[in-house]
């Protein structure tokens, strides 16, 4: 199909509307005289649209005729089409061809550095080491050796746990995760002493701890980061400290809110049918706008086709069709009762994605208040989950005497 767009485009084809009663068989028609129409939209039941070569146009004249159709024209669309507006433009085409040399050009830059952390890791820091190294704005993308930075960058800062970097266009980007904030779907070092702690604000349901002692009980309120399994046990026989990888659930029972409105009386907007068409011709960041004049309406959306992208695997050169329709504005009222059963839906929807996937929701709770020309839903979702999350006991309390240890668990 890609092939086949692209083919059309340097071949050049044209946007056609067809007005009559009988459109299946103009359809037909054009289908036995082997004339390729592609893209065809209806629009209503005397009218349609769709897209044809330069050759299939001729050959639809007589078959309008037969048809007892009506056929206009719309846009000319394609390279040949391009190319003939160039030619009435020499210095507008000179400096296409030059614009096009220096985007090539400056797309073989990195001209931004995008940083994506957890945690509370400096990114100055980072930002300064890059420079150090010479990883900046305006370096060559070819020069920059990503396995090699990666090692770089673990070996320099102790607390970075995790290193991903990405050459995307002309930015460079670089994920990092703190040691700290590494989650239980990662690695996780089952030797290394943790403590298991409450990743939200709950009310304990049942505790279930597989290794270390549980410090919290049924019906107590837990907040966020509060210790809920303590790594740090004492051997009641030789009346030591040990340090363990803490393990096990708490259930807990949490709250999950959300709140929409959507006006009683609103505008809405209705499409006339009228169209006008653009290209924008994309290279890297960089983009070139071809188009006859200004959009003639006032009001309208755009719709943006990016799918006839072009040389894929040697530039990234892309081709956009911009399409803009004609819409007038329209004042409707809503019908409430309609509108609760959609807003109950959407919200419902809406808070569901929110939620953990292991989580069991025990209550649900709407309920709908109308302000001045608005109908607000609010939902409050009850649920029990596993809020426990691992957090490492930091190292320096591996050597640290047992009258120490207790008071750092104390505070």
């Amino acid at each position: 199909m890609l092939i086949i767009r692209l083919w059309n485009y340097f071949r050049g084809y044209v946007i056609i509307r067809i007005e009559g009663l009988t459109l299946e068989r103009f359809i037909n028609l054009a289908a036995i005289n082997n004339v390729y129409l592609w893209d065809i939209e209806r629009y209503d039941y005397t009218t349609l649209e769709a897209k044809v070569s330069l050759k299939g146009v001729k050959e639809l004249r007589e078959i309008i005729l037969k048809a007892g159709c009506r056929l206009n024209i719309i846009s000319k669309e394609g390279l040949p089409f391009l190319l003939s507006r160039l030619r009435k433009r020499k210095m507008l085409a000179i400096g296409f061809v030059l614009v096009i040399g220096v985007i090539f050009f400056l797309t073989s830059f990195i001209w931004n550095i995008e940083i994506n952390s957890t945690g509370d890791l400096n990114e100055e820091e980072l930002i300064e080491y890059l420079n150090k190294e010479g990883i900046k704005i305006g370096i060559k993308k070819s020069i920059i050796e990503e396995e090699e930075l990666k090692i770089n960058i673990l070996e320099k800062f102790e607390d970075i746990a995790y290193v991903n970097i990405n050459i995307k266009g002309t930015n460079l980007v670089i994920e990092l995760k703190e040691r700290s904030y590494i989650t239980e779907d990662e690695t996780i070092d089952k030797n290394k002493p943790c403590n298991i702690v409450a990743s939200k604000k709950g009310i304990i349901e049942k505790t279930i701890a597989k290794n270390g002692n549980v410090v919290v009980e049924k019906g107590e309120i837990v907040e966020k980061g509060q210790l809920l399994i303590t790594g740090i046990v004492q051997n009641d026989l030789e009346e030591n400290i040990l340090l363990v990888h803490a393990n096990g659930e708490i259930l807990a029972r949490t709250y999950y809110t959300n709140t929409i409105k959507e006006p009683i009386v609103k505008e809405i907007q209705e499409e006339t049918g009228e169209k006008y068409f653009s290209r924008e011709i994309k290279i890297g960041n960089k983009s070139i706008h071809l188009k006859n004049g200004d959009i003639p309406f006032e009001n309208y959306i755009e719709y943006i086709d990016d799918k006839e992208k072009g040389f894929y695997s040697i530039i990234p050169f892309d081709v956009i069709t911009h399409e803009y329709r004609e819409v007038k504005n329209k004042t409707i009222k809503q019908n409430v009762d309609s509108l609760k059963e959609s807003l109950n839906v959407i919200i419902t929807q809406k808070t569901m994605k929110e939620i953990p996937e292991n989580s069991q929701v025990v209550s649900k709770d709407i309920e709908f208040e109308t302000e001045d020309n608005f109908l607000i839903a609010k939902i409050q979702l009850e649920l029990i989950e596993d809020i426990g999350k691992i957090e490492y006991i930091k190292e320096e309390l591996y050597d640290k005497p047992e009258e120490d240890i207790e008071e750092n668990e104390e505070e």
